[in-house]
Order: C-alpha cells, then sequence, then structure tokens
C-alpha cells in the first residue's frame, strides 16, 4: 500500500494539490437537465436506487445562471472551506443529454468564470455521441474536463436489477472514445447493491483495473424515500452493509485498486430527511474517520509498499 499525503491510498485532495499547488473544491451546478433513463428514451423511472433529485440532492438551485449559481455555491462554502480556485460539477441527472448547443454554452459559461480550473461532468455513457465527445474536446483544451460515468457495477445481471440502462460494453466503448481524445474518467461504484457479495464486489474493482480510467469514485449503497429502492425494501427487506461490513469491504477495495487511480470518494452522505437505511452513514465524518483507524490497526499505512511522496 502506498503512502499519499498521510493516506493509505492515491487521495483526491493529495491529486489536486500536486496538480494545482493549492486546495480545489467542488461547486455542484445543475444544468437542468433530465436523463433518457426517466423520460422513456431508455426507461421510465430512472435507477432504483435514484431520488427525485437525480444524484444532485446537494446541487445549486437549477433556476439560477450558471455563473449566479457558482456565486451561490461559493457562498456556502464561505469561511468554512476558503478557497480560490474551485472545480465546477455538473452532478445532477445526465449533464450531457441536451442539444449541443445548449451544453456548450453552460459548459463555456463555467469554464469562463476565472476561479474555475476544470469541468467535471457526470454522465451516462451512452450519451455520449459524436457531437458531445467533439464539444467535450474542445472544451478539454480550454480546461481539464473529467467525465463521471455511472457504472455502478461490472455485472450485467444486477446492472439489469438496477434498471441501469445499458450493458457493459457500451461503457468500455465510452471510456475509449473519452480517452483517445485526452479527457479524464471518474468511474461510479455503488457498493452493498441487493444480490452483490464481497466476492462479485471486489470483482468490479479488480474489472475497473483494466480499464483506462483515472478516477473512481466509491459509494455506499443508500436507500432514500420516494425512490423504487425504498419500495423494494420496504416489500421485501434485504441485508444492508453494517459500518463495519462497509469499512472491511473499502479496505479491501483500496488495497486491489491500482495505484494511479485517483480515489475522489470513500463512502457518501444521502440528504438526511430522505436517508432510510443504513442510518449508521448519516455522519460522513465519522465513516471516514472509522475507516482510516481501520487502515491503521491492519497497519497497511506501513505495509509492503509504502512510499511516501
Amino acid at each position: 500500500m502506498m503512502f499519499w499525503n498521510d493516506k493509505p491510498y492515491h487521495a483526491l485532495d493529495y491529486a489536486l494539490k500536486k496538480r494545482f499547488g493549492e486546495k480545489i473544491y467542488r461547486l455542484a451546478l445543475n444544468g437542468g437537465m433530465t436523463c433518457p433513463n426517466r423520460d422513456g428514451t431508455v426507461g421510465f423511472g430512472g435507477c432504483i436506487f435514484c431520488s427525485a433529485g437525480g444524484s444532485g440532492d446537494f446541487a445549486a438551485d437549477p433556476r439560477l445562471s450558471i455563473p449566479a449559481q457558482i456565486r451561490s455555491a461559493r457562498e456556502r462554502l464561505g469561511n468554512k472551506r476558503p478557497a480560490d480556485h474551485y472545480i465546477a460539477y455538473f452532478q445532477a441527472y445526465t449533464n450531457t443529454y441536451a442539444p449541443v448547443s445548449y451544453l456548450r454554452s453552460i459548459f463555456m459559461e463555467a469554464i469562463s468564470a476565472p476561479e474555475i480550473v476544470l469541468l467535471s461532468i457526470a454522465t451516462r455513457p451512452d450519451c455520449l455521441g459524436a457531437e458531445v465527445l467533439t464539444l467535450l474536446e474542445e472544451l478539454n483544451r480550454i480546461k481539464p474536463v473529467w467525465i463521471e460515468l455511472g457504472l455502478q457495477t461490472m455485472h450485467e445481471d444486477t446492472a439489469a436489477f438496477i434498471r441501469r440502462g445499458y450493458s457493459l460494453p457500451v461503457y468500455e466503448d465510452a471510456v475509449r472514445q473519452l480517452r483517445a481524445r485526452g479527457i479524464e474518467v471518474i468511474t461510479h461504484v455503488i457498493l452493498g447493491l441487493p444480490g452483490e457479495n464481497r466476492t462479485r464486489m471486489l470483482q468490479t474493482i479488480q474489472y475497473l483495473n483494466t480499464r483506462d480510467i483515472q478516477g473512481i469514485k466509491l459509494q455506499l449503497l443508500h436507500i432514500l424515500k420516494g425512490t423504487d429502492l425504498a419500495t423494494l425494501y420496504k416489500q421485501h427487506p434485504f441485508p444492508v452493509l453494517s459500518l463495519e461490513e462497509y469499512v472491511q469491504l473499502i479496505t479491501a477495495c483500496v488495497e486491489q485498486l491500482r495505484s494511479d487511480i485517483v480515489i475522489h470518494r470513500l463512502t457518501g452522505d444521502g440528504p438526511r430527511d430522505l436517508l432510510i437505511a443504513p442510518l449508521w452513514s448519516r455522519s460522513k465524518r465519522q465513516v471516514l474517520n472509522t475507516i482510516h483507524q481501520e487502515f491503521r490497526r491492519q497497519n497497511t499505512w506501513q505495509g509492503k509498499y509504502y512510499r511516501k511522496h
């Protein structure tokens, strides 16, 4: 296990400080888009775990202009997290699912702000047509662009169950197309999906080691009010990960993950007013502290592959 800035994994904060020489925070923006898995193009209702906010529950108000959203997001950070530069993060729903002219307008507004040093766009791999890819390549020549793809799992049976709406080859082709244009790819993985045991979850990590990706977000499954997953959980309760199980799983994922892949997230925090389970996840700080304590307990901070940067 390598060492990055006092963490036994290739952490995002370390990678950003190395790249930009300073602390960088994300500003969660909202382009006001929907998703083909909601409007009937691919399916209706979205993925079974997705909230009404389209995974952008903490994003800015879409009724505001992009410059106004940036100002609002900066104000929310305030003195608590002072910074001079930020990532413009289009988070809610599918952020390449709109006419290219509209995408060009909002993305250019974002990267034109002097305080924005990087553009991060969450989308689906089946929403990256030729014109969109050309636009992303153009934007990437102005400021760095990250594309975040919600894979969640490599297993096709689980993908069908959660209504992901595309097959694994679609993801693989999207990664190839993006990398051919020099665009960095971050992949989202959900741990604890129904029917997935430790072996299957680690197989997803091992699979991603073979892909040309630059970052990963590891996300605990949250059961949120108003989702189809919540209905399923109520009607047919299924086991959710305990804190101990999740911590053990995360350390195993980190141990097996390719060392050059930047870890953008080790867990997540669903909206407190929507969270049904697991309730222990409400305290993100406590979860992260417990994970780091487990790294220390396993002595991986001074392990076989120790190297301090």
